[in-house]
């Protein structure tokens, strides 16, 4: 089982432009993916593996925009949306699906999700350090960025770190494991009781025996 915490970020300036442009560049890989499977469907009938479009953008200048890992699964996102459709295509044939679904469109412009293994983000002094892509790093000097890490949990457990964009407003996402809970239970203190089977009688079934 998964948690999933969720905490308002409150940037200066710098961070508000930063996040702004790294959630800009994730719709702009995300058009770009679309595009691709799109193109190839109209000509084929068939659409890529995510493993496909990972390798066919990852010259991308978007792709180089982000860190490698959070690229990949923008494009993930967009091989599954098209995954889902195909699977509704398979459900029309076989009349267990009734309404044709919708190929899946381009984003109209705005900010999207971006998504960071929870391997790529390390912790130092209390601040979680964020990687951007090279092309970042060659554009404008910056190798990173860095948020503040939540006392209530612990970095090893996170798995999975997003970054939400949502109402003109900016979020982190720590996905972490919820440990199995396997309640410990002592025999010797369990209570017991016999209820009687003559305390179950059912009234309804009683009256019904003394009507015949």
């Amino acid at each position: 089982m998964y948690g999933c915490q969720q905490i308002k970020i409150n940037p200066d300036s710098e961070l508000k432009a930063i996040l702004e442009f790294l959630c800009s560049e994730s719709t702009k890989l995300a058009n770009c993916g679309t595009y691709y499977v799109r193109q190839l469907f109209f000509k084929t009938g068939k659409i890529p593996s995510k493993f496909d479009l990972h390798r066919e953008l990852g010259n991308n200048v978007h792709f180089g925009a982000m860190y490698s890992q959070a690229a990949q699964q923008c494009l993930t996102t967009v091989a599954e949306s098209f995954k889902s459709y195909i699977g509704l295509l398979k459900g029309i044939n076989k009349a267990t699906v009734t309404q044709k679904p919708k190929l899946p469109g381009y984003r109209k412009g705005g900010l999207n999700l971006v998504t960071f293994p929870g391997q790529a983000i390390k912790l130092k002094d209390g601040k979680l350090r964020f990687p951007l892509g090279s092309k970042v790093k060659v554009w404008f000097g910056l190798d990173a960025f860095y948020i503040s890490m939540p006392t209530n949990l612990t970095h090893k457990d996170i798995k999975e770190y997003r970054i939400l964009p949502r109402n003109n407003d900016f979020y982190l996402e720590l996905v972490y494991k919820i440990p199995d809970f396997k309640p410990i239970i002592n025999v010797d203190n369990v209570l017991s009781m016999d209820h009687g089977l003559n305390n179950w009688r059912c009234p309804v079934l009683v009256t019904l025996v003394h009507l015949f």
